[in-house]
């Protein structure tokens, strides 16, 4: 039995915020140097009252109207969000409900980011390959965007919203997930964090100040706090290992690999990446300049955007990591995948 990722659907929020925009607001920024770094020109960035579900319910709702299998034949709904609607319930299971789906469908929410697709893959692969299930529909969103004070330069400039939906299937045609390589290293957790809403601390934002050992970035311990210092040593130190490891488990080199979708942080970071592993840039497919780092979306965005350079049996390796610390990554064998 294989697993088959056979349709991916996305959804932006209309609304876009651009570095004109954000150099107007804040004179002090230097969004020209900042763009040259990390790549991003725009982002898309959700309504005030506009969630992380409801990108994923458009993203859901634009697959299964696209595909042939019917609703009631999903059999379990994972979406993959850092950004609930609701402490509780599970945001999975209001998607189930809106979307339509089955009162037998399972619905679960996964806490991952930057790794989650990765992840969430593997998670739809294991579920059709043990039997329990003949089609998963996984979705991801996110709205960073409304943990982030707006005059923290830090965060502000990278991210942005989005959803997408992926349907994994028992049938072909699509592409053939292979298993995945995946890793943890809480040590790292507080280097990107939201520290204030959930148990371990009182719900409330406090007043924001300015950092005393960061300068002129604004925060409050409710809003997002990235050292991307520390990410960028965690990334160039951890990302090239599960590389190699992943061409190893999978019994290919590096030649053998036709493209490389990396979680797409930043342009510098992907860029160093590709020369530390010797991966010519022409393998490495991007989509950040115009919706910035979207987090768990950005590779299923950068497949939906770059699929059509994608030939029949091409091997694609999937390269998540990020937000945890965590890390994941897998080859697909290229199939015909409807992008909607």
């Amino acid at each position: 039995m294989d697993a088959f990722l056979s349709a991916i659907a996305t959804h932006l929020p209309d609304n876009v915020v651009t570095n004109e925009q954000l150099q107007a607001e804040n004179e002090d920024w230097n969004l020209a140097r900042i763009a040259s770094k990390t790549g991003i020109e725009s982002r898309h960035i959700a309504r005030e009252t506009e969630t992380a579900g409801d990108l994923a319910y458009l993203a859901g709702r634009k697959l299964l109207d696209a595909v042939a299998v019917r609703p009631n034949s999903i059999d379990y709904l994972l979406y993959c969000t850092q950004s609930p609607d609701y402490v509780l319930p599970a945001t999975a299971c209001v998607l189930q409900h809106r979307l339509g789906l089955s009162k037998n469908c399972a619905a679960i929410d996964i806490n991952q980011g930057c790794s989650g697709y990765v992840y969430a893959i593997h998670l739809a692969r294991a579920l059709v390959l043990s039997g329990s299930a003949r089609n998963v529909l996984l979705l991801t969103g996110e709205t960073y965007s409304k943990y982030i004070h707006p005059r923290d330069r830090s965060v502000r400039v990278l991210f942005g919203d989005a959803a997408t939906a992926s349907l994994i299937s028992e049938d072909g045609p699509g592409a053939k997930i292979g298993d995945a390589c995946l890793g943890t290293d809480g040590g790292g957790a507080h280097n990107l964090i939201v520290g204030k809403g959930g148990a371990c601390t009182v719900n409330h934002v406090n007043q924001a100040e300015k950092s005393a050992d960061e300068g002129d970035l604004f925060r409050s311990a409710a809003n997002l706090y990235m050292n991307g210092e520390q990410l960028f040593a965690f990334a160039s130190r951890q990302v090239p290992d599960l590389v190699k490891e992943t061409l190893v488990k999978s019994g290919l080199t590096t030649d053998q690999v036709q493209w490389f979708v990396f979680h797409q942080a930043n342009a510098f970071m992907n860029r160093s990446l590709g020369v530390r592993l010797n991966i010519d840039a022409a393998r490495m497919p991007t989509f950040i300049k115009f919706v910035g780092n979207t987090v768990s979306n950005t590779i299923p965005l950068t497949i939906a955007d770059c699929h059509h350079q994608f030939a029949s049996g091409d091997k694609v390796m999937l390269v998540g990591f990020g937000v945890g610390y965590s890390w994941g990554a897998c080859i697909i064998t290229w199939g015909p995948v409807l992008s909607v």
